[in-house]
């Protein structure tokens, strides 16, 4: 129902105060299908367009007196504009009305109305700073914004006082390390292995091998390994089945250990091994057999390919001494393990 005057000293009937009741819970609701221009009998109203293609809703002056209100609302899927005719229509937000919104027209004059709707109105652009890391830009409406990186995997990270920067991504395996003393705070780096094995190589060798000098030979053992870290420690570890033969008196034999050349566990002397020992005591001929096992942890300082072998000799030539090593052809092994630092 639109506002109502009257006169003074008239009596109000039953009927008018009914009606007015009734617009204070339920606004008398004009229905439009297409676009429309206000009237002066919409004030205190609702309007309600409905319609599936985009309209307007016109606003003229001289029309409304300050004060009045009337509030319009959209049912349909078609867009209602609120359209300054010939009077001023201001808003915070956006003057369009989409489906299943509605806002309100409030008069501060004759000629000039506020618009309080429920549609915030669409980002239509972003100022950013010459150090955000970041570009706007605005496309048929839609905020297009995206980090301003120069290469796959950079991140934006802060350096203080509202600037951010940009820092590269690291080498595989690396991991992202927090470091005062850098610009943004953080580096790549490697990870600390802190005493965890990082790699495990092994080895087989089974073929007889026999020695009857006492020159250092090779056993046919070997592996080979390439560390990740300069600080890293190596664990080697072997175990290799022999025989010592001897026909009087006391036979000497020793097996070592080597990185390339260099002797790193077992017998250091180069001519007269004797860590293995068996004795014939007046015996025509002894045997004696075992297990040679070692375990030893080694620091190359390196991070290129190191080979690790086994080698044997005997003490003497005299009483027909021997040694066979993967003796019976059973299989020598050696196992190497990256310790992280």
């Amino acid at each position: 129902m639109a506002k109502q005057t009257f006169t003074t000293g008239q009596v109000l009937t039953a009927a008018q105060v009914n009606s007015l009741q009734t617009n204070d819970f339920n606004q008398t609701v004009n229905a439009k299908t297409a676009s429309y221009v206000l009237v002066a009998s919409d004030k205190g109203t609702r309007i309600e367009f409905n319609t599936s293609g985009s309209i307007t809703c016109t606003v003229n002056t001289g029309i409304f007196d300050a004060g009045d209100t009337l509030i319009v609302q959209n049912r349909g899927a078609g867009a209602v504009t609120i359209t300054a005719g010939t009077a001023t229509v201001n808003t915070g937000g956006s003057l369009v009305v989409n489906q299943y919104e509605s806002g309100t027209l409030y008069f501060i004059s004759t000629s000039a109305a506020l618009w309080f709707g429920s549609n915030p109105g669409d980002i239509t652009g972003i100022t950013t700073g010459a150090n955000s890391g970041l570009t706007g830009g605005v496309t048929s409406g839609t905020a297009d914004l995206k980090f301003n990186t120069t290469a796959k995997g950079g991140l934006l990270v802060g350096t203080g006082s509202g600037t951010v920067s940009e820092l590269a991504v690291g080498s595989n395996t690396q991991v992202l390390t927090a470091d005062s003393t850098t610009a943004t705070g953080l580096k790549w780096a490697t990870a600390a292995a802190g005493g965890k094995i990082l790699q495990v190589v092994s080895a087989t060798y089974g073929t007889e091998t026999t020695s009857t000098s006492t020159t250092w030979a090779d056993t046919g053992l070997s592996a080979s390994i390439t560390p990740s870290a300069t600080s890293s420690k190596i664990l080697v570890t072997v175990v290799i089945p022999y025989r010592l033969f001897i026909l009087t008196n006391v036979a000497k034999a020793g097996i070592r250990l080597l990185r390339g050349s260099t002797f790193i566990f077992g017998d250091e002397s180069a001519s007269a091994p004797q860590s293995l020992q068996s004795q014939a005591n007046g015996a025509s001929a002894i045997v004696y057999g075992g297990f040679f096992t070692a375990s030893f942890v080694d620091s190359p300082s390196t991070t290129s390919s190191t080979t690790y072998k086994a080698q044997f000799a005997i003490n003497s030539t005299a009483d027909s001494q021997n040694m066979l090593v993967q003796s019976n052809s059973n299989d020598s092994t050696i196992i190497l393990q990256e310790i992280g630092a």
